[in-house]
């Protein structure tokens, strides 16, 4: 019998465009439900795809410490989100979330 060969899946390898990179962390901003860690990880792969080393330096922020604020291992500052995700060339935006309306 021939054994299975699988390799890991990185995302990473797979975020092409501006648009993919923007649809992957709007679709893992809404499966995350509210879990930090899986957002910044999601910034994190984004930002490999992008190449780290460019990101860093558009962010202001060294090499080793972006990768440890985009571990999902940490909370980084809600600054240093903002600067990554301008470094991506994303746009952070808020919609209204739906609700149902009570009416007396």
């Amino acid at each position: 019998m021939a054994k299975t060969v699988t390799t890991k899946y990185d995302v990473s390898e797979h975020l092409r465009t501006p648009e993919e990179m923007a649809a992957y962390l709007e679709m893992c901003i809404e499966e995350a439900n509210g879990d930090t860690a899986f957002i910044t990880k999601a910034l994190g792969d984004i930002a490999r795809a992008k190449g780290m080393t460019q990101v860093a330096r558009d962010a202001g922020l060294s090499r080793e410490s972006l990768y440890k604020a985009l571990s999902g291992e940490r909370s980084p500052e809600f600054d240093t989100i903002l600067k990554v995700i301008s470094a991506l060339g994303l746009k952070l935006h808020a919609a209204a979330a739906h609700t149902t309306k009570i009416t007396a």
